[in-house]
């Protein structure tokens, strides 16, 4: 929630100034540095439910565009939980509620036919 990050910010300040040792004072550096410089990225993951950096799962997902897949099942080979089904030489597909969001599909594919979405739909990559 957008109130969440002015309150992140308000302790991080209010540690920072209520510290008594060095570390204490420092400790919260990064955490006001983020807000400082990548607030966007916090306000894309509230307003927007999207990650930027497409790391955090429940955000985005892998998909297969049928159209450039060339079969070769190298995404499939590589996935640790089976979430691609396809046969040679066929597009293939993946299993959104099996995908674990690893990446191993989206790494190895040579075609790049493997690309992430936003969890809400359009295309990102």
């Amino acid at each position: 929630k957008a109130e969440d990050v002015a309150e992140l910010e308000t302790l991080a300040q209010d540690i920072k100034a209520g510290s008594l040792c060095g570390l204490g004072q420092t400790a919260p550096n990064p955490v006001l540095t983020t807000l400082r410089y990548f607030r966007h990225e916090y306000d894309a993951h509230i307003h927007e439910h999207y990650c930027p950096a497409h790391v955090c799962p429940g955000l985005f997902s892998f998909r297969i565009d049928a159209e450039v897949c060339t079969g070769c099942g190298l995404c499939r080979k590589n996935c640790p939980v089976d979430a691609i089904a396809g046969e040679r030489k066929q597009p293939h597909a993946i299993d959104a509620k099996r995908c674990i969001h690893c990446g191993a599909c989206f790494e190895v594919c040579p075609a790049s036919a493997v690309t992430k979405q936003r969890a809400t739909g359009g295309s990102d990559e």
